[in-house]
C-alpha cells in the first residue's frame, strides 16, 4: 500500500530501502501557485527564506538573479515564470530551495515548501501528454496522496545543459 507521509519521513537504510524492505524514495514538496510540485530529496542542499537576489543584465527572464550562498554565487530560478506563469510578486512567505544539478547549484523560488514524502516506485504514475504550463519532459511522474496531486520534477531536464552553462556564466559575472 502507499507509504506516504506528511512531515514525518520513514525511516530508510543506506540502501534507500524501508522498514519493510522496499525501496522507497523521497521528495520535498512545494507549491506554485495552485500547484504541488516535488523534487527528489538527494538534490536538495538547503531551503532558504527569501533574500533579495542581485539582478544581472542579459538573464534570462525566469533568472531573479544570483544571492552569495557562503561564497558561492547561486543564481536563482523563479519557477512560475520558468513554468511560463509569469514573474512572482515575492512575499515573506516565498522561500528558496538550494538544490544541486550535476556540480552546479541553483536557487528554486517557489511560493512554499509543503512536506516530505517517501513512496515506492510504483506509486509514480507517467503523465498524460497534454497542452499543460509545465513541460512534461520535466516530469518524472505524477502521484495522488488523498485529494493531492503532485507533479514529480527533474531537475536534470528542468535545468538543461544550456542553463547549466548559462548558471555558470551567470555566477562567474557575479563574482
Amino acid at each position: 500500500m502507499a507509504k506516504t507521509s506528511a512531515n514525518t519521513p520513514a525511516r530508510i537504510d543506506e540502501d534507500g530501502k524501508g522498514e519493510d524492505g522496499v525501496a522507497n524514495l523521497q521528495f520535498i514538496t512545494f507549491r506554485v501557485g495552485k500547484e504541488e510540485y516535488g523534487v527528489d530529496i538527494m538534490a536538495v542542499r538547503e531551503i532558504k527564506g527569501w533574500v533579495p537576489a542581485t539582478r544581472l543584465p542579459n538573464s534570462p527572464h525566469f533568472v531573479r538573479g544570483v544571492i552569495n550562498l557562503r561564497g558561492i554565487m547561486v543564481p536563482i530560478y523563479d519557477l512560475r515564470a520558468r513554468f511560463g506563469g509569469g514573474e512572482t510578486e515575492i512575499t515573506r512567505t516565498h522561500v528558496v530551495i538550494i538544490v544541486k544539478v550535476g556540480e552546479r547549484m541553483f536557487g528554486v523560488l517557489v511560493d512554499g515548501v509543503s512536506d516530505i514524502l517517501t513512496i515506492t516506485e510504483d506509486q509514480i504514475k507517467p503523465a498524460p501528454e497534454m497542452d499543460s504550463t509545465v513541460d512534461s519532459a520535466y516530469l518524472r511522474g505524477l502521484i495522488t496522496i488523498k485529494e493531492r496531486m503532485v507533479a514529480l520534477l527533474v531537475l536534470e531536464k528542468l535545468f538543461t545543459s544550456n542553463d547549466v552553462d548559462e548558471a555558470k556564466l551567470i555566477a562567474e559575472s557575479a563574482a
